[in-house]
């Protein structure tokens, strides 16, 4: 059978500036239609180093990878969500990561006791060789000023306030950077990984929960999306070049208008490596519906809602991801 293939609309980010409104449709017709970009020319971005940051650590030894253990897998760790997670032999996601967020003020006084989406980032000691918790919180910054960047174009493109959707985020965002390695099934995969057509999956189909996902491919195939017409279709990689799409809460403030996107990893018979930003309001962040009632469009009112409880359920009770599904309340 025939491979099928997509091409994205391109944003170049370094014309945001000089070409605003243009670069602003195109933000917002890919949203409209694909629900996915691709990102190209951010600033500071070293998708090298970041490459390197995937080998360093996923080379790690498996005792040292341990110490960063969430509770679920180390007793002994206080993280609950920040840290490493294994590879789960009876899942059909089969992959390794580690991720990390934006650390807060351990004193601040208006995070409620057992926030765990503020806890703590762990890291792996470092020998001073390679420098890999400096490249990535210099990167993270580089991720979240770009997505700001983009929000700030759909707003545009949109027509209305430029500055729309920032005030979620300008206060503690639960933003979350992952790394991700994906082991290829080097065994019988297990049944509900074997999708049709005899392919394999490393990730299930899925939309992603948070506002908006940059991804950082490093030129591997293997990301399918699921294409207007109803058909899976491979992502053909570019070099140097963010894949964009947004999650289930930015589409469902706009009330479907912009598409959340289902995709999937498939197996590609070797490691994969992939790095992606998953940029989310903070924890009291109004991401209720009808939005845009807010600025003049007509039908219901826009209904308050905060981002923290609706995604605590989104991800334990809703679509149970494997590595976030023992969360505890709070």
């Amino acid at each position: 059978m025939e491979k099928q293939t997509l091409r994205l609309p391109t944003v170049d980010i370094s014309k945001a500036k000089t070409h605003r409104s243009e670069v602003a449709q195109t933000v917002v017709d890919g949203l409209e239609n694909t629900g996915f970009l691709f990102i190209e020319n951010v600033q500071g971005l070293n998708y090298d180093q970041l490459y390197k940051c995937c080998q360093w650590f996923f080379g790690l030894p498996m005792e040292t990878k341990k110490t960063l253990l969430r509770n679920i897998w180390n007793s002994k760790s206080s993280n609950v969500y920040r840290g490493y997670f294994p590879v789960s032999e009876n899942e059909p996601s089969r992959k390794e990561g580690f991720e990390f967020g934006r650390d807060v003020d351990p004193n601040d006084q208006t995070i409620a006791p057992g926030n765990w989406f503020y806890e703590k980032s762990v890291w792996p000691n470092e020998d001073g060789t390679f420098l890999f918790k400096k490249i990535l919180l210099e990167t993270y910054d580089y991720m979240h000023e770009t997505a700001l960047e983009i929000l700030q174009l759909a707003a545009i493109g949109l027509g209305i306030d430029e500055h729309a959707f920032e005030p979620i985020f300008s206060t503690r965002p639960m933003s979350t950077f992952r790394l991700i390695h994906y082991p290829p099934w080097g065994q019988t995969p297990p049944a509900n990984a074997v999708i049709e057509d005899g392919k394999v999956v490393t990730t299930p189909d899925h939309t992603d929960s948070n506002f908006l996902t940059l991804l950082t491919t490093f030129n591997y195939k293997g990301l399918e999306i699921l294409a207007p017409d109803g058909r899976w279709v491979e992502l053909e990689p570019r070099p140097n070049t963010l894949v964009m799409n947004i999650g289930d809460v930015f589409s469902r403030m706009m009330g479907g208008r912009f598409k959340a996107t289902r995709h999937r990893v498939i197996d590609i018979g070797i490691d994969r490596y992939s790095v992606p930003f998953f940029l989310e309001p903070s924890f009291d962040g109004d991401i209720g519906i009808n939005f845009l009632s807010k600025y003049g469009s007509e039908g219901p009112d826009h209904v308050v809602e905060k981002y923290g409880p609706w995604v605590m359920n989104t991800m334990k009770n809703v679509k149970k991801f494997f590595e976030y599904r023992h969360l505890p309340e709070f």
